[in-house]
């Protein structure tokens, strides 16, 4: 008997989500910050086994749309809904409702088995957890609870081992040797962009998107050239800093990490340049591959 399916991780921004999704997987695939709305695509993390699939989906924090960017990292989390067989419906010790009501009445209303995982309890006292418990199985009634604390690996296997009570039989959906559903050049432009989520404060990380223009693997390194955008020239000048000292920065950080991920020598070439309001440009977000 085999079986597969795919697991959609639903919460609020920085929930914990991505941390998650990294320790499900053994590997980081989703970038993590303290800031919010890290996430901005659907990520899907494979776990393959002998007699099972697991396809995991990171997707964006709920949050109630104000521009175009907003409304296409939604449609990301909406798709992943109509094709879970699971869903992970995250929140922490805040108690904090999901940003968008809809979406918790639309989760209600789904015949989808949900785990709701109480994050962060390493944070509270254990009093604390049981008025969460109770509070959350009135909220959702028929979904199962765990108390967890992805960032301590706690009851990290537990999940698995509920996901895969709830998995229906099925073939595998991807090849055995498939991590992901990303691409090289997708991993490489979300470390940039984690790298500046990272050192740069208040507007600049959101108004950046990372294109990779070329990624050749030659025998002995890879040569990336990559092109960060944002929405104005100010912003262009604030994130390469004095003669470039800023940009600089962020290249040598976002190389490292990238020598750690694909266990090869990478030289990288980042540029800046400004695509006006981007965020807001339906036409625009469709070539950043927001459709």
């Amino acid at each position: 008997m085999h079986k597969a399916g795919f697991v959609t991780i639903l919460g609020n921004p920085n929930v914990g989500k991505s941390t998650l999704m990294n320790e499900l997987m053994g590997e980081r695939l989703s970038i993590i910050t303290q800031k919010a709305q890290t996430t901005r695509h659907r990520i899907l993390g494979i776990i393959s086994e002998e007699n099972y699939q697991i396809v995991f989906s990171d997707t964006p924090g709920v949050i109630k749309p104000h521009h175009n960017l907003h409304e296409a990292m939604m449609s990301f989390v909406h798709n992943s809904l109509e094709d879970a067989d699971v869903i992970l419906y995250m929140v922490d010790s805040s108690k904090e409702e999901l940003k968008d009501e809809r979406f918790l009445e639309k989760i209600q209303s789904l015949k989808t088995p949900i785990i709701l995982l109480i994050n962060k309890v390493d944070l509270i006292e254990q009093e604390a957890v049981n008025l969460l418990i109770d509070h959350w199985s009135n909220k959702l009634p028929k979904s199962l609870i765990i108390p967890i604390s992805a960032l301590k690996k706690f009851n990290i296997s537990k999940i698995k081992n509920e996901i895969l009570n709830l998995m229906p039989e099925s073939p595998p959906y991807f090849p055995k040797d498939t991590m992901t559903d990303k691409s090289e050049r997708f991993i490489v432009s979300e470390i940039v962009r984690e790298k500046i989520l990272e050192r740069y404060k208040q507007e600049i990380p959101y108004s950046v998107e990372v294109v990779v223009n070329s990624f050749k693997d030659k025998q002995k390194v890879i040569v990336i050239d990559a092109t960060i955008y944002v929405e104005r020239e100010s912003q262009k000048a604030i994130l390469l800093g004095k003669k470039g000292v800023a940009i600089k920065a962020v290249g040598t950080s976002a190389r490292k990490t990238m020598q750690n991920f694909f266990k090869k020598k990478i030289f990288l070439g980042l540029f800046v340049k400004v695509a006006q309001d981007w965020r807001s440009k339906k036409a625009q977000l469709k070539k950043f591959g927001y459709n």
